[in-house]
């Protein structure tokens, strides 16, 4: 048996949230891709922006590898940013765009993964300078939490447009049960919960 590699165990668990994410997107409008579907605005491509500067800043920034050369975006984790600007994609900027600079962000970080050890300390710049210090293995923990759940609320609003499924096309964990069976089982739910409403 061969030794136990951490680095590729986690990569994994990062690529795949990673590509769940981005198969959220295909076959959708620009409009529904990018329309707002829960009060506080939510919406798949704005996650998908959302965690491209996640993994830009914490395996780019943290570690003395910035990814922006010159000046970064404006939705960039600065003073000025306008607030939640990494949550939503303006008229500016294209699905291509947006995916095109997380499939860049992949490499970005996985060429930081692949050189540093995994107990190489960075300083997060955006976090209070009394406790700035984190290891590569605790970024990488932190972009996987945070990777996988927004690939949860893409899963729920790509359910909601379309009723897709799934972590990709062709891989569903749900009982393969017929549209009519579905709404029975909802039906069921419901009547339960108003029990509990009433």
């Amino acid at each position: 048996m061969s030794e136990p590699n951490p680095k590729a165990e986690l990569l994994r668990y990062l690529q795949e949230g990673r590509d769940a994410l981005v198969w959220k997107l295909e076959g959708l409008s620009e409009y529904d891709v990018r329309r707002p579907l829960t009060p506080t605005g939510t919406n798949l491509l704005g996650l998908v922006k959302h965690v491209a500067g996640v993994e830009l800043g914490y395996f780019g920034d943290t570690f003395g590898r910035p990814f922006f050369r010159e000046e970064p975006p404006g939705w960039w984790y600065t003073q000025d940013a306008e607030p939640n600007a990494d949550m939503w994609a303006t008229s500016d900027e294209s699905r291509e765009d947006i995916v095109g600079l997380y499939r860049q962000a992949w490499e970005h970080s996985d060429a930081t993964i692949a050189s540093l050890a995994l107990d190489t300390v960075g300083r997060v710049p955006w976090w209070p300078e009394e406790r700035r210090e984190m290891t590569l293995h605790h970024a990488l923990v932190r972009v996987i939490s945070d990777t996988q759940r927004h690939a949860g609320h893409a899963d729920i609003l790509r359910e909601s447009l379309d009723g897709s499924t799934g972590e990709s096309k062709g891989r569903n964990s749900l009982p393969a049960e017929d549209r009519a069976w579905w709404e029975n089982h909802r039906g069921r739910l419901e009547r339960v919960a108003r029990r509990f409403g009433e």
